[in-house]
């Protein structure tokens, strides 16, 4: 089953920063998309944000 939503870990993988990082840039998304401080957030909403191509973030998630 394909991931849904993303941690700081994976946000740290997918940009090649740290934890620490990927945990700002989550919390950056939560307040743009007005959402609570422990919501999740999605892979689409991510990639909205960042510009990222939806299809790549999928595959390198589900890839290990």
């Amino acid at each position: 089953m394909p991931q849904v939503c993303l941690y700081p870990k994976d946000v740290a993988q997918l940009t090649g920063t740290g934890y620490d990082a990927g945990k700002r840039l989550l919390q950056r998304i939560r307040i743009k998309l007005n959402k609570p401080a422990r919501a999740y957030v999605s892979v689409a909403e991510f990639c909205a944000y960042t510009s990222l191509p939806e299809a790549e973030v999928a595959a390198a998630l589900n890839r290990g």
